[in-house]
């Protein structure tokens, strides 16, 4: 099975399918005249409240939903993982799929807004599937994107964080427990403290993760901050090697010209998507909750998850693994966890306790905030009774992703990423002169504290 989905990955992740994730990045970005130039007044919005505007949690509360969502194993494993299978210049391509994911990301958050309503219980909902019906009148496309991320949410929002999680408290308990045991014992009590959070809906969801996600990123990156500059030698030496091997021409692993750099986007691009999901049409579904005065003020404030997820931490992950790999040639670099653990390692003592917090909070975040996206994706095909079937599935498979291949469900997990992405890409295209309207009036215009008029 892992070798179909393997096959499978690298037809999906081939030049078709980064020609497509970067060409719309790239594309929206110029189309909606660089928004990323906005992003000062995107950070302030993000911590303020429209308290008397509708909506169910407030922007920051939605933000930090979509942020416990993306900041996860991709953010350490996913970047390490990169660069080992891609070399040092995947970093460089992540990084860049970050920057003009930007642009996508405060599309995705726009249309949310735009094209959001109100579900049997008043709680607003919204995202692709809504823009795909609602915008482009095309029901059965936002059927398709449903059922992908109902499937994708079991990937990259639930049994790849809950091995992160299993694998990680396991090394730690090995000389004391058997690790098979630990990883049971440890999935039995992620899922029960899972359940316990999920059974309140998106505030519950949200409250805890207005408190997690700053702790847990903040402890990172002092961690990542330290080890630059113990590092600090290296830095220049790395972002020259990032750069070169991004667009390198010289074959790779017995292949023909240019593989070096095949190799490099594809891994980078793919793994900056799982890690920032711009253009996967996830965050929007919980910025459809947000409490806002009109379309564009909410997608200043999601576009600014992908810039905290990818161009900041991403990219501190990315040299810090890089400027190991100079300091120390002996550490190999075909393990992404191992080229991680060994540059934690270099901090005395509690090194390695951050890296393993930082993996722990970062996967049991991605956990609650990916099963939001679920449930709306599950309520648009069969309704709110669904939705108790779907919590019950959830829960079991975190006990399940505990004690599964981390390879199986990595591939797995790219997958799904490009079946999801698609529809969503076809409605950021064809709608994108929506968001361009929007845009110059509310943003270039300079209308952007004035309330909308349009009924959801």
């Amino acid at each position: 099975m892992n070798d179909i989905i393997t096959t499978l990955n690298d037809f999906m992740w081939g030049w078709p399918m980064i020609i497509l994730l970067l060409g719309t990045h790239i594309f929206l970005t110029f189309r909606l005249k660089i928004p990323q130039r906005k992003l000062l007044t995107a950070i302030k919005l993000s911590v303020q409240k429209d308290k008397d505007s509708k909506g169910d949690v407030s922007q920051f509360g939605a933000l930090a939903t979509s942020l416990a969502a993306t900041i996860g194993t991709g953010n350490i494993i996913g970047v390490a993982t990169a660069i080992s299978l891609g070399g040092p210049g995947a970093v460089l391509w992540c990084w860049l799929t970050g920057v003009f994911g930007i642009a996508t990301k405060y599309a995705e958050g726009l249309l949310a807004i735009k094209y959001r309503t109100k579900n049997a219980e008043g709680k607003m909902i919204g995202g692709p599937m809504y823009a795909l019906e609602r915008g482009m009148g095309m029901k059965w496309l936002a059927v398709v994107f449903c059922i992908f991320t109902a499937i994708a949410a079991f990937g990259i929002g639930n049994t790849v964080q809950a091995n992160a999680i299993s694998e990680n408290v396991s090394l730690v308990c090995q000389d004391f427990i058997d690790p098979m045991t630990c990883k049971m014992i440890i999935g039995f009590i992620v899922a029960a403290i899972i359940g316990f959070v999920i059974i309140g809906g998106v505030h519950s969801i949200a409250t805890w993760c207005t408190r997690l996600v700053p702790l847990m990123a903040l402890f990172y990156v002092i961690g990542c901050i330290y080890i630059l500059f113990v590092n600090h030698q290296y830095i220049l030496q790395a972002l020259q090697l990032i750069v070169s091997e991004a667009f390198s021409l010289k074959a790779f692993g017995g292949g023909t010209a240019g593989t070096v750099i095949m190799m490099a986007a594809r891994y980078g691009i793919a793994r900056g998507l799982f890690s920032n999901e711009s253009g996967m049409g996830s965050a929007p579904i919980v910025a459809a909750a947000a409490q806002t005065r009109n379309p564009v003020r909410q997608a200043l404030v999601s576009s600014t998850g992908t810039f905290w997820d990818t161009v900041v931490i991403c990219a501190i992950t990315g040299m810090v693994v890089v400027t190991s790999i100079i300091a120390y040639p002996e550490i190999s670099q075909d393990d992404g966890g191992m080229l991680t653990k060994k540059a934690f390692s270099m901090i005395p003592y509690v090194g390695t306790p951050i890296l393993t917090f930082g993996i722990i909070t970062f996967a049991f975040s991605t956990i609650l905030g990916w099963s939001y996206y679920g449930e709306r994706a599950v309520e648009y095909l069969g309704g709110r009774r669904a939705v108790f079937c779907y919590r019950v599935l959830w829960i079991l498979l975190v006990l399940v992703g505990s004690v599964l291949s981390l390879e199986f469900v990595w591939n797995i997990s790219d997958l799904m990423n490009a079946f999801m992405a698609i529809p969503n890409l076809i409605a950021l295209i064809y709608l994108s002169n929506v968001i361009a309207k929007e845009t110059d009036y509310y943003l270039w215009k300079g209308n952007l504290d004035e309330e909308t008029n349009e009924e959801t």
